[in-house]
């Protein structure tokens, strides 16, 4: 399991869906599912060291390409990765941002407990991704539940 960074904020979402950690695992891991329920990506793989960037809005200095490594893989238990993007010379949105993206399944009697742990926001500095992923991963998690769900 991947720890937060000291003197860090993270972001914990955590929900039951209705679905089995196999159904879960297949929408957290294929890349054709997890450009429907999160953005657009490139290069991903659900193995160790396989790097792979997500595609957002650009801001200031920084070209709006987040840059991510796998650092675990558990097959329908959990999967991290880094989560790096922002350039120093912008402040709020697009500041440097060095994170880390934990997801944990865990099966429960109605389905699968999905924990999300996005770790190593630096405040003040990370201040405006904080809030802003805060409120977007609390939306997301269901829509992975929705992607998921076509295949039930």
């Amino acid at each position: 399991m991947i720890e937060p960074k000291p003197a860090t904020q993270a972001i914990i979402v955590d929900e039951v869906l209705p679905h089995a950690p196999e159904t879960i695992w297949k929408a957290l891991t294929s890349s054709e599912l997890i450009a429907r329920w999160i953005m657009e990506l490139s290069g991903f793989a659900p193995v160790e060291g396989t790097r792979f960037t997500f595609k957002t809005t650009p801001a200031g200095a920084w070209d709006g390409t987040i840059r991510c490594q796998v650092l675990e893989v558990v097959p329908n238990e959990c999967l991290a990765y880094s989560w790096k993007g922002g350039d120093d010379g912008n402040a709020g949105y697009g500041s440097r941002l060095d994170t880390v993206v934990t997801w944990t399944l865990t099966r429960a009697a109605n389905g699968t407990r999905v924990r999300l742990v996005h770790s190593g926001f630096e405040l003040p500095r990370n201040e405006v991704a904080f809030t802003n992923m805060g409120r977007g991963w609390k939306s997301i998690l269901p829509r992975l539940g929705d992607v998921a769900g076509e295949d039930d």
